[in-house]
This record gives C-alpha cells, structure tokens and sequence, in this order.
C-alpha cells in the first residue's frame, strides 16, 4: 500500500510539474501536444503557445501602474483551435497573399492551396499558424525568460517545395521588451520563405481601453514609400509610390484615425497597406511608434525586414474575445514585418527564396513604456 501511496505522489508531482510550465489543459487537434507558456520578469508578463507558435497575452503596467493585457486574442487554447482571425500566430510559409495562389520558381509552376477566394493567404489554409510546434527550449523566469520553439514544414505543404527547419524565439527583457526571432532553413528544395507575426494590439489594454478602438492611438511610421496594393490587396502593378500627400503618411505622429475615411480601394474602410520601411533591409532599425494617451503605454517596434504591413482590424467584427469581450473594427491594431507582398510573383522585388543550406533570418522587437 506504501508503495501505491508513493506512486500516486510522483503523479501528482509530474502532473504539477507540467502545469508549473503553462500547460492548459484542452481538447482538440494535437492538443496533448499544445500547452501555454508564461515568461515574466517583473511585473511584465508574456504568454505564448505552441499552437501556431503564437503571441497570446502581454501585460504591463500602465501609467498608474494598472496591469492588463495588450494583446487581442482568446480565454482558451480550445478557442484558439478554431480561430479564423489570426490573433497572435506566426504566419508562413509565405505570409500575406500570393495572387492566384500559384508562383514559377526555377521554371516550375507551383499551385497552392487558396484560402482568400482566388488567392492564398498566410501561407495556406492549414499552414503554420494551424499546426503544433515543437518546445525546445523553455526558460520561464529570471533575468532573461524565453521559449524557443521549432517546426519543420514537409515538402509539398500547402505545394509549397521542399522541407523547411523553421524556429521562432519570444524572448523577455527589461525594461519591458519583447523580442522575436524568427529562423529558417532550406533542407533539400529551394522554396520561397516570408513569415510575420500577426498579433493584434490595444494599447488601452484588456478591461480598461478594448471597449475603445485604437483610432484615438498616436502612430508613427519610419515609411517613405508603400507599395500600391490593388482591390485584393495585391501589389499587381509593382508599383511603390510615395506616401506623401496621401492618408498613409504616418511621418509624422498622427491619430491611427484621423484619415482612415479617406482610405479607398479596399472591400471594408481602414488600413491594410504595405509599407517600405526606411533604411537598409537585413539591418535592425526603427519601424514605428504607438502611443495610447489614455493610458499612458506606448509601443517601439524595431525590425530587419524590408516591409511592414499596417492592419487596422478592418474585418473584426462582432468577433469574441478575452473575458467576455467583444471585439469591433478598429479594436486592435497590426504592424506585421517582412518581405514584400506577393514577391513570388513580381521579380523587380527583392527575392524570397532560400536555396539548400540557406538561412532565412526575421528579428523584431518591442520595446514598451508607460
């Protein structure tokens, strides 16, 4: 009877180990595999999980040292499972669209799948923000927390070619920065690789300002130039034009909303352009600064990649969201980094292709104050 007593302890010491690392208990596809892990440091806290490798909470204090959460998202990995929203995922193999979900690569046609009417979007239907990654590495405190986690894209997924080792870290320091590191390599194929990170932001914070939109937000954008998107979103023409002179000047610190009426072109009123970040691409440098004056927090975003894509959650409508909120247009806020739009199909872009043995490499970081 000792002997069964002591082993009814080891379980319940294993299983309160695993929970100790963020696992949440859940249903659904891979869900033993899935769990959520938390890096805090201090009163900053991030939460993260391996289901689409994805960005679901960050807390920090506002102005009067009020905690509560930035990003937009779910309450429950379940919830998470079948999200059409794309809160907080990576977002590849290819992200943002890719006109009539085909592309030539070294005289072959490649036909993905289209999840966006004609075109494919995020890499594809069931791509990396639908799959379950692997933890290989996960320290949740001291000074430096972060999780490191890994997926490896066969050949042939969503007809992309070749087999991909990609990583992606969430790393926690202070004060009150966030960065992600996003890795991948080419095994055996050549392959075209454009991955971003699609969280949603509202600076006013979950329980204090989500019951606003981010219009009132103060946004800075390190863009001269933005490349001229069509009806679908599609940079068709290969055109970059200036921003100067349009409602997509960000220059300057300006209200997300005090142009956004003047917007055209898109299916629904708002932001979704791709702009050319300033500076030299594969460099960190700044791409844009957000302030919420109600509470006092503000973002800095620094990044290497040539574009970011500005979405002011034109689509959200109605949505579901943590704690029983509702999510409307205009709730939350993206500033997705990456490669230009649709470059698999316009050579005068820089190219997105990584050949056998070469590494794709995507740094952003956040820098938060209050």
């Amino acid at each position: 009877m000792a002997g069964v007593q002591l082993l009814a302890l080891l379980s319940l010491a294993v299983a309160a180990s695993s929970l100790s690392m963020g696992a949440q208990a859940t249903t659904g596809p891979d869900a033993r595999k899935v769990g959520v892990y938390e890096l805090k440091l201090g009163d900053f806290s991030v939460k993260v999980t391996n289901w689409g490798a994805r960005l679901m909470s960050v807390v920090l204090p506002d102005s009067k040292g009020n905690l509560a959460d930035v990003v937009l998202g779910r309450d429950t990995l379940a919830e998470y499972f079948n999200d059409t929203s794309y809160f907080g995922p990576i977002a590849g193999r290819v992200a943002q669209r890719i006109s009539r979900g085909r592309f030539v690569l070294d005289g072959k046609v490649y036909h993905l799948q289209r999840n966006d009417g004609k075109n494919t979007i995020h890499g594809g239907g069931t791509a990396f923000s639908k799959s379950a990654w692997t933890v290989k590495e996960y320290v949740g405190g001291g000074d430096s927390p972060y999780i490191t986690l890994y997926y490896r894209s066969f050949d042939g997924e969503q007809g992309f070619p070749g087999s991909l080792d990609t990583y992606v870290t969430y790393r926690v320091s202070g004060p009150y920065t966030l960065g992600v590191h996003m890795n991948a390599t080419a095994r055996d194929r050549a392959t075209p690789v454009n991955l971003l990170l699609h969280a949603y932001w509202n600076l006013g914070g979950h329980g204090e300002g989500i019951g606003r939109d981010v219009l009132g937000h103060t946004l800075r954008l390190h863009a001269s130039r933005y490349a001229v998107l069509d009806a679908e979103l599609l940079p068709s023409s290969g055109r970059v034009a200036p921003v100067a002179g349009t409602p997509l000047d960000f220059r300057a610190p300006t209200p997300i909303g005090a142009r956004i009426r003047q917007v055209t072109g898109g299916k629904v009123v708002g932001y979704d352009a791709n702009y050319i970040v300033d500076g030299e691409p594969g460099s960190m440098r700044p791409v844009a600064e957000v302030r919420d004056a109600a509470s006092g927090r503000a973002l800095e975003l620094w990044a290497n990649q040539a574009t970011v894509q500005f979405y002011t959650g034109n689509w959200l409508n109605h949505t579901e969201g943590k704690g029983g909120e509702v999510y409307n247009q205009y709730a939350g806020f993206t500033l997705e980094t990456m490669g230009y739009v649709d470059a698999v199909n316009h050579p005068e872009f820089p190219s997105q292709t990584l050949r056998p043995g070469q590494e794709y490499k995507h740094d952003m970081v956040f820098k938060f104050s209050f």
